[in-house]
């Protein structure tokens, strides 16, 4: 009887290690389970958290833009009275040369910084030029045909848009003519 006993108790051992064993690989399957979830959480945050120091890169970025163009946009009339003196002084005026040094200095600066002058050659583009009148002339409706003020942009910004005066067509002189009467 006592070998019964014992042989039951080594069974007993055996079935409590074995179930141990599986409680041990249940637990590892677990935990790597664990592990893997929470690893992929991670990376997905650190993920994340590289997204939004990349946006707020971009948003500093296009704040700072913002902030140049404001400033360049209250200095636009000096340099429209700056090209206003410019033309008209005579050559042979001392002062000319060092206006236009100024001038220069000036613009200089403000394009190393990304200010552009809107381009304002060709047809009219309602994204960059502001009509000011359109004029009969034998060109294509719709081409620029004079720039009354420059426009400039600080890269993607638009801070003023050039205007122009555009072509229209010319009326035939009959419908001049009625235009006149009425």
């Amino acid at each position: 009887m006592e070998e019964k006993k014992e042989d039951s108790k080594a069974q007993k051992n055996d079935n409590n290690q074995s179930s141990e064993e599986e409680k041990d690989k249940h637990a590892d399957v677990k935990e790597s389970e664990e592990y893997k979830q929470l690893s992929d959480r991670l990376l997905r945050l650190a993920a994340e958290f590289d997204n939004y120091k990349k946006r707020m890169a971009k948003e500093e970025e296009q704040r700072s833009d913002l902030y140049k163009a404001e400033v360049i946009r209250k200095i636009l009339p000096v340099i429209d009275e700056f090209e206003i003196a410019i033309g008209t002084l005579n050559d042979q005026d001392s002062s000319k040369k060092g206006i236009e040094l100024i001038y220069t200095n000036l613009m200089d600066a403000l394009k190393s910084v990304g200010l552009k002058v809107v381009d304002a050659v060709g047809n009219y583009d309602p994204y960059k030029h502001e009509i000011l009148m359109a004029k009969e002339s034998n060109e294509k409706p719709g081409k620029i045909i004079e720039v009354v003020r420059k426009g400039y942009m600080l890269n993607n910004i638009l801070i003023r848009p050039a205007s122009v005066i555009v072509a229209k067509e010319e009326q035939h002189s009959e419908e001049a003519q009625a235009e006149k009467k009425k």
